[in-house]
């Protein structure tokens, strides 16, 4: 049975926790916390980082006026407790899901979510700007960052920090100090903040000369490090600080998983859970099922290293994610987690290449979209053999517009001399990361956040021939070429309608013979991917078709050209008709077309 929550139940708005007496205030965080384990134990989801920031959340919405005073937060994982505040408790149960509460600030969901995220380091930047837009201003709102350490690895946040010190406008940063980012932080000012945290680097008589000596050089005044889960402390720093003009810098320490023991034992399991038993402090188990893309990765390097010492990965803070815990572990010489510090990530796998080595960047496709122009000027460019293993590409589900993988292919394959690949399953996923490792240049493999299918398994995976698709169907009429993981629908679309089907595997270089066969033996030509249809794989076959002179009706299935929304992913490709229903009854519409031609109106490009 849920607890009771007398004192949350009456805050519809932080103008009702206003009206609190201060020595409500640590009954009110008890109970918040206690409807945060009671919500996400039913429905999974980011867990951890908010339980940290209750006390913190509180105190904020107490001192400051929002939201006409102005909170920005970073990333968002930890605004759990804030979305409860702010008028949104009664539908927590929704967030993540179809319809529900977006997994981050988002400006149109809440006047109080004043910037959206979903990335980390853009929340001083941000607030920077808001603060500027104000100087001048009588009665101007207050502005607030709040940006966790592991935000503080991003160089962009560092970036904002500089400007903001040096252009003397009325800004609080607050730094929430928990050691971790999702994964346990990394680098040289994490390692020496926690050192001085335990006592054990050198101090001042009033405060530690680090961080404070870094902060007032970037022109801030700096306070702390205070614990941020000592309410009246935080009230009476926030209150003081809010009256103070100028760039102020707040350090204040909290624990990730405050309040719930296997999550402060654990922070990493208990960032984002499954369900879970609240009583037991245990995860649901989840019924046995294939590996997902994520661990094969994993498996692969693993075995790669061993064969190959050259081999080295690399990872922007997302270890576990990314399947790299055991290769870190086996191989911890060989392993580089920078931080959130996509860029850095890409120019060090350059130099590494540059010197003999064979670096592989495991990074998900929202977050390759940081380092554009290192993709660009330090690997591309320069031809250097870099491996990109781009998880989570294509539809991720719950984690919304913020998190999609839509966009990577386009950014990749209009580079000179890039190779790009789509594995169908996960057999082929092994043999052509195998590929991307034996390429004298740049080369990506993406795969999505999704198990695997069952293919036969590659015992010993070998490089397959560069560019090269497979023909898996002989049929007539429609040929339906695909990119990605959609053996489902290959093998369907070859049984029921007897359509030609093909696992194309390289968006580039582009399998541009086969192409031109079925183009001359076939009425109709659909491709299909899980990526944004402007830019993606379809253009490519489209652009192939105009060099060679073809006319013949082509149509796209993919993404079609908006930001998709949160939900399951199965159930958002499904409501895009992408999944296997619905591509067969897209196909059986244009065969049935086709014996009309009277009413066939074939247009180069088409999404559902």
């Amino acid at each position: 049975m849920n607890a009771p929550h007398p004192l949350l139940t009456r805050i519809d708005d932080p103008r009702d926790l206003r009206a609190l007496s201060p020595h409500d205030l640590p009954e009110l965080a008890r109970e918040t916390r206690s409807f945060l384990i009671e919500t996400v134990s039913g429905i999974g989801g980011h867990f951890a980082a908010g339980l940290g920031v209750v006390e913190l959340t509180i105190a904020l919405h107490y001192v400051y006026d929002t939201p006409r005073d102005l909170l920005v937060w970073d990333v968002g994982h930890q605004t759990y407790p804030h979305k409860i505040l702010t008028g949104r408790r009664d539908r927590l149960k929704t967030i993540r899901q179809a319809g529900g509460l977006a997994p981050f600030p988002l400006r149109r969901e809440s006047p109080y979510d004043p910037f959206g995220v979903g990335h980390a380091g853009t929340a001083v930047g941000a607030a920077l700007g808001f603060a500027l837009a104000h100087r001048g201003q009588r009665d101007a709102p207050k502005v607030v960052a709040v940006i966790g350490d592991g935000g503080l690895t991003a160089g962009m946040a560092f970036e904002a920090l500089n400007h903001a010190g040096a252009v003397g406008v009325d800004l609080l940063v607050i730094l929430n100090d928990n050691e971790m980012s999702i994964s346990k932080n990394v680098g040289a000012l994490s390692s020496y903040s926690n050192e001085l945290l335990s006592g054990r680097a050198g101090e001042t008589e009033r405060k530690p000369l680090f961080p404070r000596a870094l902060f007032e050089a970037l022109g801030f005044t700096y306070e702390g490090p205070l614990d941020g889960h000592d309410l009246p402390l935080l009230l009476e720093t926030l209150t003081r600080l809010r009256a103070k003009p100028g760039t102020q810098f707040l350090h204040v320490v909290t624990r990730k998983g405050k309040g719930f023991p296997p999550a402060e034992a654990d922070p990493v399991t208990w960032h984002g859970p499954a369900p879970f038993d609240p009583g037991a402090g245990t995860i649901h188990a989840v019924p046995a099922a294939r590996p997902t893309f994520s661990q094969i990765f994993g498996q692969w390097i693993l075995e790669a290293a061993e064969r190959d010492p050259r081999v080295v990965a690399i990872t922007p803070a997302m270890r576990e994610g990314s399947g790299l815990a055991p290769f870190a572990k086996r191989f911890p010489d060989r392993y580089y987690d920078v931080g959130i510090a996509e860029q850095h990530a890409v120019t060090l796998a350059a130099g590494l290449a540059a010197q003999g080595l064979r670096p592989v960047v495991a990074i998900y496709s929202t977050f390759l979209q940081r380092a554009y122009d290192q993709l660009v000027h330090d690997v591309a460019v320069q031809g250097l053999p870099v491996l990109f293993a781009i998880d989570r590409a294509g539809i991720v589900g719950g984690d919304g517009v913020t998190h999609q993988g839509s966009y990577d292919i386009a950014v990749l394959r209009c580079l000179p001399h890039f190779t790009v690949m789509t594995p169908a399953n996960e057999a082929e996923c092994r043999a052509l990361l195998e590929t991307g490792l034996a390429l004298d240049g740049p080369g990506a493999v993406r795969y999505p956040r999704e198990r695997a299918t069952g293919a036969p398994a590659i015992t010993e995976p070998a490089p397959v021939p560069l560019g090269r698709a497979v023909l898996r169907h002989r049929g007539k009429r429609l040929a339906l070429l695909a990119f990605g993981p959609f053996d489902p629908v290959l093998d369907a679309a070859a049984a029921k309608l007897d359509c030609t089907t093909v696992d194309m595997r390289f968006v580039k270089p582009i399998d541009t013979q086969l192409i031109e066969t079925l183009a001359r033996n076939h009425d109709h030509l659909v491709t299909l991917e899980d990526h944004s249809l402007e830019g993606g794989a379809g253009s490519a076959v489209l652009e192939c078709l105009a060099r060679s002179g073809f006319m013949i009706p082509v149509t796209t299935l993919g993404l079609p050209d908006r930001f998709i929304e949160q939900g399951e992913r199965n159930q958002v490709l499904a409501d895009l008709g992408l999944d296997t229903g619905g591509v067969l009854a897209r196909l059986d519409s244009l065969l049935a077309q086709a014996d009309h031609p009277l009413h066939l109106h074939p247009t180069p490009r088409a999404c559902p």
